[in-house]
């Protein structure tokens, strides 16, 4: 036994010494499968993060992990959308103890503000902040404050864009044109208590207001609303959670089908096709969950994590032709030191194995510095505060970028760059131990 180590050992050494021999060849090399790790591993870090910070803003941007809405049909067979006693609902979620952290209910408009001939078309949102104090803390207003929302009844905080649209400021009222849940014509007056930061994806299209005064232009009852978010404690609980409460929901209320199958069909839409397709009368609820809503999302992550994959087996295919090349310019060098070796016992399986040993080195070499690039160059990422007003800030979680890289995937890129080098290195390693002693000493390269 200790004479295989010995063995083994003693190729281990010769393979490095052999790399120090030509260490700017071995440097080139490195640096190119370190290039390779180094982006892919960006890519991936990127992606890995994606899903979970685009779900978790979501997740406090509309209210929810799970939501509940009310579809009503009119006698003129018309769909309305509200509920009106929500007893049931909640009966269900406290008999299924469903493990809840907020509650919310809402209704939306959408609207038309006014003041002083300008108008600006506007989502506007009605909540009960004193319940949503979790949400408070994911929008930043740069005038006002959510109090100042709560204490005026017919408040209402719009975009920096918007309130620049239309030229009003903190304490001007306006007009809005709505219609109520069954369509009529109603106008309102507003009173702009606040004004939130713009970002691309959601401050300029939605406005917040309280939801009592949202429901009385809706024509709303009092304790009625249109739809109910459940903000769970643990995210990773949403699919057992949802199937159990959906489950149970069926047996004390009508409900339309949940579309929770592989099909390419994005299963929101065609929640919503039901309401057509389907006939009903009176009310049913409408069950979906952040998961059904972030199908197309977890689609571009498969998208992009597909285009790594592609992207580092064309890098490689490309750092590979490199390799290959090196090791036969290797073995013309080398093609005496070989005859050497081979001549005085040397097997030919051990000859391969040095040129092997080199190629895996080289391959180690370079993955692990790609992996302390793109580590430090994510740490610096994290420490930026890159604010929530930029455009990207559903991608990032609280202003800050995020990576996470799951360890498997490390193995996986790192399994994938030493057999595509080892590949490379085979033929021309093979080619050298097959070289008979008598004639790489003859050689004159």
């Amino acid at each position: 036994m200790a004479a295989i180590i010995g063995i083994k050992m003693r190729d281990v050494k010769i393979a490095f010494r052999n790399l120090t021999r030509q260490k700017k060849r071995t440097i080139l090399l490195a640096a190119a499968i370190a290039f390779g790790i180094y982006i892919i591993t960006m890519i991936n870090g990127f992606t890995g993060s994606f899903i979970e910070n685009v779900s978790e803003n979501f997740s406090n941007l509309l209210a929810g992990h799970i939501f509940i809405e009310g579809v009503e049909k009119s006698e003129s067979g018309r769909t309305l959308s509200l509920v009106r006693n929500d007893d049931i609902l909640m009966d269900a979620i406290e008999d299924n103890e469903v493990p809840w952290k907020y509650i919310t209910k809402r209704s939306d408009m959408n609207a038309t503000l006014i003041f002083e001939g300008e108008t600006a078309q506007q989502t506007v949102t009605g909540a009960d902040w004193d319940q949503e104090e979790y949400f408070k803390e994911r929008i930043i207003l740069t005038q006002g404050t959510f109090e100042d929302l709560q204490a005026e009844r017919q408040g209402i905080i719009i975009s920096e864009k918007v309130a620049e649209k239309i030229n009003v400021e903190i304490g001007d009222r306006l007009l809005v044109k709505c219609r109520t849940y069954t369509g009529q014509q109603n106008v309102g007056e507003f009173v702009m208590t606040g004004m939130l930061v713009d970002s691309s994806l959601f401050g300029g299209s939605t406005a917040y207001a309280n939801i009592s005064y949202v429901n009385e232009l809706l024509n709303l009852k009092p304790g009625e609303y249109m739809s109910m978010g459940i903000y769970l404690e643990d995210p990773d609980m949403i699919d057992e959670t949802a199937e159990n409460l959906y489950e149970d929901l069926k047996t004390r209320v009508s409900m339309f089908e949940r579309n929770t199958g592989d099909d390419d069909e994005n299963p929101i839409i065609a929640m919503l096709e039901q309401e057509d397709e389907e006939e009903w009368e009176g009310l049913r609820f409408r069950f979906m969950t952040l998961n059904d809503i972030m199908k197309e999302v977890q689609q571009i992550v498969d998208v992009l994590n597909t285009a790594a994959l592609i992207i580092l087996l064309v890098l490689f295919g490309i750092i590979m032709v490199g390799v290959t090349n090196t090791f036969r310019m290797v073995l013309m060098e080398r093609t005496k030191e070989i005859g050497t070796m081979r001549a005085v016992g040397m097997q030919r399986g051990i000859v391969r194995k040095l040129f092997l040993y080199e190629a895996f080195f080289i391959a180690v070499i370079g993955v692990a510095v790609g992996l302390i690039l793109a580590g430090i160059t994510m740490l610096i990422l994290m420490q930026i505060n890159w604010g929530l007003d930029t455009p990207a800030f559903m991608l990032m979680k609280n202003g800050y970028m995020t990576f996470k890289m799951p360890v498997w995937q490390i193995f996986l890129n790192f399994g994938i760059v030493s057999i595509l080098t080892l590949f490379a290195a085979f033929f021309p390693s093979n080619k050298a131990a097959k070289l008979q002693p008598a004639d790489a000493l003859r050689s004159t390269k």
